[in-house]
């Protein structure tokens, strides 16, 4: 009797099934509907109204602008305490890591219904400052996303590469600025990828806080609610040619600090 026996390329055929029912075909639904109309017919009207459409545009503003201070704010927050969970000598170091990431583990609207609370004790109204109220949220819920690849990339940087820079003359200060904050780049390049594209679509933080419809997330839900499946399959093109444009960058961004980190090595 025979053996089966398998093949490297026979192994990947689960895997491209899963890709081709549950990534390409639905992308091929997005790009179908984004460029026909309530009839079916091919048209360019719906990629037209979005710039042209003083809404959406400000939306899409709006969005991108929380989303940037949203990750700005978590970044100011992570650095440090990466950099101090991952450099010092704490012995107990991974506990206070656990309590950071601890908050992923509570059910989502728990979270932010405890927020809510917690922000309509302090302000009284919640909705008189819709802004604040909001990068709040997104900080709160996306602040471990940033926390832990900067964990991961302070935890393996070379001591060596340090204490040389020490025994050359620099000050804790240079050897911060010119070793440990250029090799740690990468971890930032990550963290701020998985915050800046996520909060710029994460309407639920925003319609739990104060009902807003500010967001793109929010939007491409108002649209397709209304069964207009052809400008929410528009805007979600739109947001997908945004983050691959973002990816790219921060692709390139790291592939070039790591080639720089290699020839100065």
């Amino acid at each position: 009797m025979r053996k089966l026996r398998f093949s490297r390329s026979q192994l990947c055929i689960p895997y491209a099934a899963f890709l081709i029912l549950f990534v390409i075909a639905p992308l091929f639904v997005i790009v179908y509907y984004a460029f026909t109309n309530g009839q079916g017919q091919f048209t360019f009207s719906n990629f037209l109204n979005f710039f042209a459409s003083t809404n959406t545009l400000g939306t899409l503003l709006y969005s991108f602008a929380l989303a940037a201070v949203t990750t700005l704010v978590c970044l100011a927050i992570a650095y440090p305490t990466a950099y101090i969970l991952a450099r010092s000598g704490l012995k107990k170091k991974y506990v206070l890591l656990m309590l950071f990431v601890l908050p992923m583990w509570i059910n989502f609207t728990l979270r932010i219904t405890a927020l809510k609370e917690i922000l309509s004790l302090i302000e009284g109204n919640i909705s008189a400052y819709p802004f604040l109220n909001s990068v709040i949220g997104m900080t709160y819920d996306f602040l471990p996303f940033m926390i832990l690849p900067l964990y991961t990339s302070l935890l393996k940087l070379d001591n060596s590469l340090l204490e040389a820079a020490a025994d050359l003359g620099a000050d804790k200060f240079t050897v911060f600025l010119r070793v440990t904050l250029p090799l740690s780049v990468p971890g930032i390049i990550s963290g701020m990828t998985m915050v800046l594209l996520p909060s710029m679509t994460n309407y639920v933080v925003l319609d739990m806080l104060y009902n807003s419809t500010y967001i793109m997330g929010s939007l491409i839900g108002s649209y397709f609610s209304a069964y207009d499946w052809n400008n929410g399959s528009l805007i979600s093109l739109v947001l997908l040619v945004i983050i691959l444009i973002v990816t790219l960058v921060t692709n390139r961004f790291s592939d070039k600090d790591a080639g720089a980190r290699g020839a100065v090595l």
